[in-house]
């Protein structure tokens, strides 16, 4: 049992550390102000070859282990949780397609998406279906050596930058259980019919767009279908949310330890009563438990991402530890906010973003409460 990162993994953080440093903590506050894309940020992760992170090494990509993923999340996160978003679903995408996709469909797409010359994101939630996907209602109807695809999808991340986007569809609405009449769609975006329609206000996860987007009689030829064959589009998408949340785990940690330094910081420099604020049992208590829940959640999310690395199922590692480590998150935001007292409502300080971005992590990639019910059912199970 090694609570350690390896050597290698080691000197990923520290390369990881040193972009943040230099390239997103400069200017997150600014540019999430004043609702700019971070399109600088962007180029630079493209030079690293962060949109490959998940891609075989055959395709140009890093291949990087779930641990290792982890620490990328973690660590964008704690200066601007939103640039992590751009990169997300991206890499999620792009592992569905590297684990199930045809041979044909790894050679068009992976090459181009590890190098983020084509970007991606994952459509699935609908208006009227988000937690229960198998209430969809995106048709895909076969004609031939194509499929006509009708619908609409919500919430999705990279939508007005992706090149293309894998779209969970229904092929067979009829199909019993439902889940065996779903299946993926890769869909260029450039396809006559696919509209990004508007993009959704929110209340954090600023810098990277959430969008809707309309299929309007979207005609697509039969070899988009993910690993050619219809009928298996639900278990690939949950393939892929298992290490999505590994994603917002780390996202999560990412932003409690943000906000337990900047509270430290702030606590050793605010006098009051003649004192450092930090020398009150007070302010003590809340920083000593903000430091344990921390720890507990990164060491949860290593535990669930080196489980995956060693070939288990983790849904319920998984769920374990997105469901701590984001509740972590907000409470640590809260605290942060806190001690800072009115400086921590401000916007000059990064603590109201952090407190705004904290809830996402609650919500994204199956709400907790559903994230309770995986673990519960897997513990049944076992």
């Amino acid at each position: 049992m090694d609570f350690n990162l390896s050597e290698e993994q080691a000197a990923f953080q520290k390369v990881m550390r040193e972009f943040v440093d230099d390239h997103i903590r400069p200017v997150a506050r600014d540019w999430e102000h004043e609702g700019r894309y971070p399109a600088e940020i962007i180029d630079k992760m493209k030079e690293m070859g962060l949109f490959g992170i998940t891609i075989p090494e055959a395709y140009g990509g890093l291949d990087a282990d779930l641990v290792s993923l982890a620490i990328v999340f973690e660590e964008i996160s704690k200066a601007w949780m939103g640039v992590a978003g751009t990169i997300g679903s991206h890499s999620l995408a792009a592992r569905m397609i590297a684990l199930r996709g045809t041979a044909e469909q790894k050679e068009r797409w992976l090459a181009k998406l590890a190098t983020g010359e084509v970007r991606t994101g994952i459509a699935l939630t609908e208006p009227d279906a988000g937690t229960d996907l198998q209430g969809i209602k995106t048709r895909a109807v076969r004609d031939g050596d194509s499929y006509l695809v009708r619908g609409t999808k919500t919430w999705i991340t990279n939508a007005r930058h992706a090149g293309m986007l894998p779209v969970l569809v229904k092929t067979d609405p009829d199909a019993e259980p439902a889940h065996k009449g779903m299946s993926v769609l890769l869909i260029p975006t450039d396809a006559p019919g696919l509209t990004v329609s508007r993009d959704l206000g929110k209340l954090g996860y600023k810098g990277t767009e959430s969008c809707e987007v309309v299929l309007e009689d979207v005609v697509v030829p039969a070899d988009a279908l993910l690993g050619g064959e219809e009928g298996q589009g639900l278990q690939q998408v949950l393939s892929a949310l298992e290490v999505g949340r590994i994603n917002i785990a780390a996202r999560s940690v990412g932003i409690a330890q943000e906000a337990l330094d900047q509270a430290l910081a702030y606590a050793k420099e605010r006098h009051a009563f003649g004192q450092p604020i930090a020398d009150f049992q007070a302010i003590q208590l809340k920083l000593a438990d903000m430091a344990t829940e921390v720890q507990a959640a990164r060491l949860l999310t290593w535990w669930a991402a080196s489980r995956g690395d060693a070939g288990e199922r983790i849904d319920m590692e998984a769920g374990m530890a997105k469901l701590f480590s984001s509740e972590v998150a907000i409470r640590c935001s809260l605290e942060a906010m806190r001690i800072h007292g009115g400086y921590g409502y401000s916007t000059e300080y990064d603590i109201e973003r952090l407190y705004r971005d904290a809830p996402l992590m609650a919500i994204g990639e199956g709400t907790n409460d559903v994230q309770k019910i995986v673990i519960a059912r897997s513990l049944l199970r076992e």
